[in-house]
C-alpha cells in the first residue's frame, strides 16, 4: 500500500506542467491572458512578484526546472488570480482527449 502511495505521489509530480508562458494561464473569469493586453501586463507584474518567491528555499527551489519551483510559481500566480487553462494545465489530460473538459 505504501509503495502504491509513493508511486502515486511520484507520478503526480511528474505530470505537473511547467508554466510561465502566458498562453497557459487564464483569469478567474476564463479570459486567456495572452488575449488581452491589460491582463497580460497584470500577469507580467504578478510573474515578477512570484518568481523570487518560487526561487526561495522557503517556498520553492533555486532550480527553475524542479517540480518544487513550478508548484510554488503556480501557487503564487493562483493567489494573484491567474489559473491554469483546464486541460492544458497537465500533460496527462492529453491521454483523455479533453474528456475532463466536458
Amino acid at each position: 500500500m505504501r509503495m502504491m502511495l509513493a508511486l502515486g505521489v511520484v507520478l503526480s509530480f511528474a505530470c505537473v506542467s511547467a508554466g510561465e508562458a502566458p498562453s497557459n494561464y487564464q483569469s478567474y473569469h476564463g479570459v486567456r491572458v495572452d488575449s488581452d493586453p491589460v491582463l497580460l501586463a497584470k500577469y507580467d507584474r504578478a510573474l515578477n512578484r512570484c518568481e523570487p518567491e518560487a526561487f526561495s528555499w522557503n517556498r520553492g527551489s533555486p532550480d527553475p526546472n524542479s517540480t518544487a519551483y513550478i508548484l510554488a510559481l503556480r501557487n503564487c500566480l493562483y493567489r494573484h488570480s491567474f489559473v491554469d487553462r483546464g486541460s492544458y494545465a497537465y500533460p496527462a489530460t492529453a491521454l483523455f482527449e479533453h474528456f475532463l473538459d466536458r
